[in-house]
């Protein structure tokens, strides 16, 4: 009996050990959920060094209730307490980083440099005084109806005769000046357009921006530097672009070109330009065309240039533009007197021929000058179109010899009536 209640002892004793050890398991899996309750709180809530104070007098609790448990010493806890403070760790940099990489606030004006642009724009300057760098406002007042030039758009263009303000940085502080008088300068092309399809109806009704040239200088526009040069012929060399070492980047003027196809193309044109001082002008014809449309002029001449010589030797003609016969001095005259003109007769040509000074022309343009005053005037547009009425006989013949083989058909008008004196009968 002694040894079977010894076994029933010390099994009991095992029972009680092994319900007392299950309950400290019990208790140290609910203190680790109890904690990571609070963790998760605290980090939701709380700073991390608070939250690591309450970390840390949680982890002396439970070392004091498993003292003696070796599930207290369990890898798994030990690494899950470490997993919580990596995590803690990367929840936090998100907020430093965005304080790093936060966008940086605009530099405002100061107070001071408020105050001197509020000076700078309402001080009041006397004439002829400028601020460096301030932009000059368009004029206020002196506006002119469309279809007229004003004194205002005059006054901007005499300026750029001036080295010192044909320079980019002065255009560009007067860049609200020039687009008012560009605006009033395509205003009146748009007007004269209208006048001008109905003196030759071979113009087409283009819009201003398919006829106006730019402002800034090409020296390589042809057109624009023959009618510049023979349009101030002894009275501004500046004109002479196409020779001259004026690097200045803008023109002193405006301009625009007409044809069967705007202001390019290789029908002759109608090219009207004005500038201050006397140098605006209407001019007619073609510059330096190309070698075949040259090839085919001359070769109409010499067929028969009874058409070009009516048209050149009629008394409307003459009256704006000359004699139709070279000057002995040279000068320019009709279509005579261009500085591209050829020295000899060209190449298989007789030098006696009776044609040989139209046949020497390798450009063929007349021009006509206008005062500042008329230019100014409210009737310009019709002057302008009066001199086109004349010019257009010159121009269709031009064109027809350009464009048409010799063979007849170039020497005569499609409207034989306007030959004579510009006007149809």
């Amino acid at each position: 009996m002694a040894p079977s209640t010894s076994r029933k002892a010390r099994s009991r004793a095992s029972s009680l050990s092994t319900h007392h050890s299950n309950g400290n398991k019990t208790r140290g899996r609910k203190t680790k959920h109890k904690n990571d309750s609070e963790d998760s709180d605290t980090e939701d809530h709380r700073d991390g060094e608070y939250a690591g104070e309450e970390d840390e007098a949680d982890d002396s609790e439970d070392e004091d209730i498993n003292k003696y448990d070796s599930d207290a010493l369990d890898d798994d806890d030990f690494s899950v307490g470490t997993r919580k403070r990596k995590r803690r760790t990367s929840t936090a940099s998100p907020q430093k980083r965005t304080k790093t990489n936060s966008p940086a606030k605009k530099n405002k004006p100061s107070r001071r440099a408020k105050t001197q642009e509020e000076d700078v724009d309402e001080l009041e300057l006397e004439d002829g005084q400028e601020i460096v760098g301030a932009v000059v406002q368009a004029p206020a007042t002196g506006q002119v109806p469309p279809g007229q030039i004003s004194q205002n758009t005059f006054d901007f263009l005499a300026k750029l005769k001036d080295p010192a303000c044909n320079d980019r940085q002065w255009f560009k502080l007067h860049e609200p000046v020039y687009r008012q008088a560009e605006a009033e300068w395509k205003a009146f092309v748009e007007t004269l357009t209208d006048l001008l399809v109905e003196v030759d109806p071979q113009l087409p009704p283009l819009p201003a921006k398919d006829v106006v040239h730019r402002i800034y200088r090409d020296v390589s526009s042809t057109y624009l530097n023959f009618f510049l040069a023979i349009g101030a012929n002894a009275l501004d060399d500046d004109f002479r672009i196409r020779f001259s070492n004026d690097k200045t980047p803008y023109k002193k003027g405006f301009s625009a070109s007409f044809s069967r196809t705007g202001r390019k193309g290789i029908f002759a044109h109608y090219h009207v330009a004005i500038q201050p001082g006397g140098h605006s002008i209407i001019a007619a014809g073609a510059w330096c065309p190309g070698r075949n449309e040259l090839a085919n002029i001359r070769t109409n001449i010499l067929n028969d240039s009874r058409r070009l010589r009516r048209v050149l030797s009629a008394p409307a003609f003459v009256k704006y533009f000359g004699e139709p016969r070279p000057r002995k001095d040279g000068g320019r005259q009709s279509v005579f007197g261009n500085e591209d003109e050829l020295k000899t007769a060209p190449k298989g040509v007789d030098k006696e021929h009776g044609d040989i000074d139209l046949l020497k022309c390798r450009s063929f343009a007349v021009v006509h000058r206008f005062a500042d005053e008329e230019v100014l005037a409210e009737d310009f547009k019709e002057k302008v179109a009066e001199v086109v009425r004349v010019m257009r006989p010159f121009v269709h013949c031009l064109n027809d010899m350009m464009t048409v083989n010799a063979g007849g058909v170039a020497g005569e008008s499609e409207d034989s009536g306007e030959d004579e004196g510009g006007e149809e009968e």
